[in-house]
């Protein structure tokens, strides 16, 4: 009899077969068991009659505890009140570990105890659904730039200065040096796309932010292109493209899973080309009308990204912000140097911003002066000067933050629940 995945079972419909899984969930009625198993690919009911297996296996299928870890034969049977549509006819129940008492049981529980019980937490269906959509949306964003020709640069950890702003880097001791937990691997891809053209690096980066908003981590996966002789409308527009393969991709491949979190899939069937584009400065305007008190110059919170993306269906791309609210490695718009060459992509119902990029200052020494300007040590960025020394050419790219696409993917409140074990200003354990 072979072994089956609960995702599979379909093509064995009249079929003996043998699932290995765990119990999710049983409730019993007289003669019957009603045994749900997971297996990590889904659940199944397995339906055990008191007639047609051993008294002692019947008597096991009664007892068997919630998580314990079972090996269930039986023949597979097409039912559409089942989960799943398919149910399994049990010949035989092997037990091969009996779980303790589970912590978490069919009841609400609160977050922070969830949170406790992150490594348990993981079982649940829900759980189950966010972190497979989260696995497809990484299998999307890999997809993409291979097919498009890009050679993946593996960015490294510890770095030796700042990429996003001094007062966000977690420090350490390398061999008694100081040392960071990486911002971004951007810098490093720009190193990339002057030997390869197109490159992207894909890897957790860290931001010792003291905030405790629904859309942050301090620790969280991004991918970043980056690509020579690219200027900002070359990279809105791949931008663009990328973000709705993403999205198209992820919501046919798991509709199941969007579906068991009840996302309304209307919003995210209107993510296609083009998407509405808006200069910072008509930014302003917009929010000023919706009655924001914000002025030219401010950078946006979350409540004024919040705000803009409601006036679209789809998500905006909104371009040129203040030279002032951007890192020192943008680069200044020729036409009007108050504003830099750069560009923020924020989804819609409320998500915010899921990426952030734009063109890099490719010239020596208004890299040098921006880099003493933001009082950052230039020996640490001396290998970066060289690519601006040996050949260098307008180059541009982005990274986007995982954690918030699959929150909005999933229709999630906040981000902790998008990745396995999230770290937050007062959470680093499980």
């Amino acid at each position: 009899m072979s072994q089956v995945y609960v995702e599979d079972v379909g093509s064995h419909d009249g079929q003996a077969v043998t699932i290995k899984g765990w119990l999710y969930n049983k409730r019993s009625s007289g003669k019957l068991h009603f045994l749900l198993i997971r297996d990590g690919t889904g659940v199944i009911q397995c339906v055990v009659v008191k007639s047609a297996v051993p008294a002692e296996q019947f008597a096991l299928a009664d007892h068997v505890t919630q998580e314990s870890a079972v090996v269930v034969c039986g023949t597979v049977r097409a039912d559409a009140r089942a989960p799943g549509g398919y149910e399994l006819s049990v010949t035989d129940l092997q037990v091969v570990h009996t779980a303790a008492e589970y912590p978490i049981t069919p009841k609400e529980h609160g977050v922070a105890f969830l949170l406790d019980h992150r490594h348990l937490w993981l079982r649940s269906a829900r759980q189950h659904a966010i972190l497979r959509i989260r696995s497809a949306v990484i299998r999307a964003c890999r997809d993409y730039f291979d097919g498009k020709g890009f050679t993946l640069l593996d960015a490294p950890i510890f770095t030796p200065a700042a990429c996003e702003g001094t007062t966000t880097l977690f420090a350490t001791d390398y061999f008694g040096e100081p040392a960071f937990l990486t911002q971004s691997g951007q810098l490093y891809a720009e190193a990339g796309a002057m030997a390869f053209g197109k490159v992207y690096c894909f890897g957790p980066t860290f931001r010792a932010e003291k905030s405790k908003t629904r859309r942050h981590l301090t620790e969280f996966w991004m991918v970043e292109p980056e690509v020579a002789f690219l200027d900002l409308a070359g990279d809105m527009d791949l931008a663009e493209d990328f973000v709705e393969y993403v999205i198209q991709r992820t919501r046919r491949e798991r509709r199941r899973e969007l579906e068991a979190l009840e996302r309304d899939l209307g919003p995210l069937e209107c993510v296609r080309k083009p998407f509405p584009r808006l200069t910072y400065t008509e930014a302003v305007t917009l929010l000023q009308e919706k009655g924001f008190p914000v002025e030219w110059g401010a950078d946006f919170g979350g409540d004024e990204e919040t705000a803009i993306s409601q006036a679209f269906d789809r998500p905006v791309l909104v371009h040129r912000y203040p030279v002032t609210c951007k890192a020192f490695y943008m680069k200044a718009d020729p036409a009007d140097a108050r504003v830099a060459l750069c560009v923020d992509v924020l989804a819609p119902e409320g998500y915010g911003e899921i990426i952030g990029g734009g063109q890099r200052e490719d010239d020596l020494p208004v890299l040098e002066g921006k880099i003493a300007a933001h009082g950052l040590p230039q020996s640490a960025f001396d290998w970066y000067l060289d690519l601006r020394r040996y050949g260098s050419v307008p180059h541009a790219g982005f990274g986007m933050g995982i954690e918030r696409v699959v929150a909005w993917l999933c229709g999630l409140h906040h981000v902790r629940e998008t990745i396995p074990f999230p770290r937050m200003l007062e959470r680093l354990r499980p």
